[in-house]
């Protein structure tokens, strides 16, 4: 028996060994570490932003989730709490479904976070002036500008065109056998701006023929016009503003700065070919219009619309610097979906909230007395679409 003796000893040692640090284990004084199926051991929360919006039907917002410590790589998966009141995509886009309140999830593994989605009513249908267009629109080697067309068939107000018209160098031919049958039949009631396409023939001569008055002085091509309580700007940035200068201290900034300084309306918009900020593939971002938006922040404009790139592209409110401003920010979209074809998505840039390249549309905007609502109307048999509201600074 005394030759076992020690055997037993380091047994009962062993065990109390096991005991001692299940004990610790399972004691509340030790903290653990969360665990994350998507983001490991480090993700302590994730935060969803903004924390809570309200949408009218149909509409969408786009929320932001971020893992803490922002070190931590990690994907995030998205749920709703009531489907038949707000959907949500894979990457936090939330459209209205109906009228109610649906809480919004981001998950990264079990640590989640949350935002309040409150749905309402579309509003009544209201007697402001509409806006509505699109760039980069005809050839007659496509059928896109037949169906956007179609689409102003059944909006009532002023229709706009984003430069690049027509294809493939804006000949007064061209506008004539390829824009006419389609577009053309609302020109009575467009205020275009051209593009570069336009400029293939030089001066642009073939877009000032056939718009005549409403394009302005061939020689200038930019000018401006109030609709309803809105002030609306139309610029010339042609081939990057090498024929027709946009730089600080040309002909068309001092145009731009005065009428600017002359009008004093709450609500400003401005329209140009060439986007100052771009997520396409194909052109990126022009900062030959930079003084374009350096002016127009001064003075507090609100939206500025573009085409070139054939996408559809809507920005947070920016600063010229591509800093977001909420309170003082002006909010471009970029609407080359007129008909002539697809461009692809490439580097997305700061403050982008929603892109999409495979849709032909048109932009709606309604103009109210402090404030605008937008809606992208998709051509006959295409899903995508995007809508909101905004307010004048």
């Amino acid at each position: 028996m005394r030759t076992r003796l020690p055997v037993v000893a380091t047994a009962v040692a062993a065990f109390a060994l096991v005991l001692s640090c299940t004990e610790r284990q399972q004691s509340p004084g030790i903290p653990t570490e969360p665990t994350s199926a998507r983001g490991g051991p480090d993700v302590k929360s994730v935060t969803v932003t903004p924390s809570s919006a309200s949408i009218v039907v149909s509409a969408t917002v786009q929320l932001t989730a971020t893992a803490s410590p922002k070190k931590v790589a990690t994907g995030f998966t998205w749920s709703t709490s009531d489907a038949a009141v707000a959907t949500v995509s894979a990457s936090g886009l939330v459209t209205g479904v109906a009228p109610g309140t649906a809480t919004i999830r981001a998950a990264a593994g079990d640590v989640t976070g949350a935002s309040t989605v409150t749905v309402t009513s579309a509003p009544p249908p209201s007697n402001d002036p509409v806006l509505v267009g699109a760039g980069d629109i005809a050839s007659c080697s496509s059928s896109g500008d037949e169906a956007t067309a179609a689409l102003l068939d059944n909006i009532a107000g002023t229709v706009i065109t984003l430069g690049d018209n027509v294809y493939d160098n804006g000949t007064l031919t061209e506008y004539t056998n390829c824009y006419g049958p389609s577009w053309g039949r609302h020109r009575s009631r467009t205020l275009p701006t051209p593009g570069n396409h336009e400029y293939n023939t030089p001066n642009g001569t073939g877009y000032y023929a056939y718009f005549g008055a409403a394009a302005g002085d061939p020689s200038k091509g930019y000018y401006s016009y109030d609709l309803g309580a809105w002030h609306i700007i139309v610029l010339n940035s042609n081939s990057s503003c090498t024929t027709i200068s946009c730089a600080a201290g040309s002909a068309q900034d001092a145009w731009l700065r005065a009428d600017l300084a002359a009008h004093t309306n709450v609500c400003t918009l401005a329209y140009w070919h060439h986007p100052r900020f771009n997520s396409g593939a194909s052109h990126g971002s022009n900062t030959a219009v930079s003084n374009f938006w350096d002016a127009l922040y001064l003075y507090g404009a609100d939206v500025i619309l573009n085409g070139h790139e054939h996408i559809y592209e809507r920005f947070a409110p920016q600063t010229p610097a591509a800093v977001a401003d909420p309170t003082n920010g002006i909010r471009q979209f970029t609407v080359g979906t007129g008909g002539r074809s697809h461009y692809s998505i490439g580097t997305v840039k700061a403050n982008s909230q929603v892109r999409e390249g495979n849709t032909y549309g048109v932009l709606k905007l309604t103009l109210h007395a402090t404030s605008y609502d937008w809606q992208f109307v998709p051509v006959a048999g295409a899903t995508f679409t995007d809508s909101g509201t905004g307010n004048c600074h």
